[in-house]
């Protein structure tokens, strides 16, 4: 299997992809530049992938890298975050994918019509499903945590969740049992993933307190370029 690195660039991050004869498999125009002996195929869809394309808005076209060498993908100021797949059935959040393993299988799977109405996403909502052996790279909006339940129950209020295990229930709920409960709680709707299995939360970093830092460091470097 394929090397998949984080590398961390001027408050920047980007991936990088060792391969020794492998393959690895990236969202369409993921690639920033590569170095060594790699060849990209890009192959297209069947009629079917170009059908799952056009109602979900997600890009099935996603290139393959074969050979030897560097491929370096387009730095973010998001986060980045390298998982195992385990053999397990992973669900990615949209837009989340990034890249893995040639050995994973990618295809999109749709939420019940309930859990998409009420998640405020309409009739339709999709996720990435991924499954194999081999690592997977996805996109967060900050920090990873990996949470394991064991015939547990966890509540997530919003996006924080980036994956999860398809082996969890996961529905749209009211956060208490009323209507004006739920309400006046502050935390109308929330998530909620029964079972056993992982979820992968991710964090909204402060961005206010990011920038602070940032303009800190430029002025002290430039004070002690004096």
């Amino acid at each position: 299997m394929a090397h998949f690195e984080v590398i961390e660039r001027e408050g920047l991050n980007l991936v990088k992809a060792t391969l020794k004869n492998e393959t690895v498999r990236t969202e369409s125009g993921a690639m920033y530049y590569m170095r060594g002996d790699i060849r990209m195929e890009s192959k297209m869809p069947s009629a079917s992938g170009f059908l799952k394309s056009m109602v979900t808005g997600e890009n099935i076209i996603r290139p393959t890298y074969t050979g030897s060498g560097e491929l370096f993908l387009e730095p973010a100021f998001s986060s980045f975050h390298v998982f195992d797949c385990g053999g397990s059935e992973w669900m990615i959040g949209g837009g989340g994918y990034v890249a893995s393993d040639d050995a994973i299988s990618i295809d999109i799977h749709r939420d019940k019509m309930m859990t998409s109405l009420l998640s405020g996403k309409g009739f339709l909502n999709f996720w990435t499903k991924v499954r194999g052996h081999g690592k997977v790279v996805i996109k967060a909006q900050g920090a990873v945590e990996e949470i394991h339940l064991n015939n547990d129950r966890l509540v997530v209020d919003g996006n924080f969740a980036v994956a999860w295990q398809g082996s969890l229930d996961y529905k749209v709920e009211k956060a208490t049992k009323s209507l004006l409960g739920s309400a006046t709680s502050g935390e109308f709707l929330v998530n909620t993933y029964t079972g056993t299995g992982k979820i992968l939360l991710a964090a909204v970093p402060n961005w206010r307190q990011f920038l602070l830092d940032q303009i800190h460091a430029s002025i002290y470097a430039h004070a002690a370029s004096k």
